[in-house]
């Protein structure tokens, strides 16, 4: 007689949160446009912004170096790709699944868990937002644009930017009522790409935005991937990459606490 394993239900197993991954690849397996074209939107702002005033802004001073302006733009659109890419299935893609098609309503049917729903969601798109920093960041090494050889690190750390916002993502949608407040999630993300120092310097701004600025998720990823791309290693990556976690940990402690409430009822 075999005797089945009663596994706790906070119990996270990471071959049933694959699952979920498994089931996004298969789903857009027919639909892989959709993935592929949201890497064009920050490769575009590149060459049009980032080329196309390199001669009208001139050099800029990037830890110490004088660059180029579409060096210095770079690592902040990486960044900013990082983000849109975990985003999109972070935000509309759950909800839809969450409100609208009952999705994980019906996997709950199964041997997967609450958290495993949490933990494969944000898996996926923190793979959709891998996916594409590695195009962003293989299209800044054949335009010449990577300034020093530690431009490697910015891949993990891209991946890294991802999980924050794939995870606040997840987190924050759970208590979204319509498809109106998706107007917030716009609301949120273009002022964030916009003065979050991906096309100049921080110290453009007066003092009290400097502050506010610094604080942003996107901000801080930005910096860490310019001070990576440039080379300039020092301890203060470590509070950069430690906000991002932090930030990053709270947010799926959020949508593990939130889906609980409204899938187990």
């Amino acid at each position: 007689m075999t005797t089945a394993r009663i596994l706790p239900l906070g119990f996270i197993s990471p071959g049933r949160a694959r699952r979920l991954v498994e089931r996004h690849v298969y789903a857009y397996r027919k639909s892989w446009w959709f993935i592929v074209s949201g890497f064009f939107e920050p490769f575009f702002y590149l060459l049009s912004i980032g080329l196309g005033l390199n001669h009208l802004v001139g050099n800029l001073d990037l830890a110490g170096r004088s660059v180029v302006y579409a060096k210095y733009v770079a690592p902040g659109l990486l960044a900013s790709s990082a983000m849109n890419g975990a985003t999109i299935d972070a935000t509309f893609q759950t909800f839809f699944m969450l409100k609208i098609a009952k999705t994980f309503d019906a996997m709950l049917a199964s041997p997967i868990r609450v958290r495993d729903v949490a933990v494969g969601q944000i898996a996926w798109s923190v793979l959709r937002g891998s996916l594409y920093s590695f195009a962003f960041l293989c299209v800044m090494a054949a335009l010449g644009l990577v300034v020093s050889p530690w431009a490697v690190l910015c891949f993990p750390a891209a991946v890294l930017i991802g999980f924050t916002f794939a995870a606040l993502g997840v987190g924050l949608t759970c208590y979204m009522r319509s498809w109106q407040d998706f107007d917030l999630v716009l609301l949120a993300i273009m002022p964030l790409f916009l003065f979050s120092a991906v096309f100049y310097p921080l110290t453009i701004y007066p003092g009290w935005l400097q502050a506010v600025v610094t604080y942003t998720p996107l901000y801080q990823g930005v910096v860490l991937l310019r001070d990576l791309d440039a080379g300039a290693l020092s301890f203060v990556l470590l509070a950069h990459v430690a906000y991002l976690l932090a930030l990053g940990s709270a947010g799926f402690a959020l949508a593990d606490r939130r889906l609980e409430r409204l899938l187990v009822r």
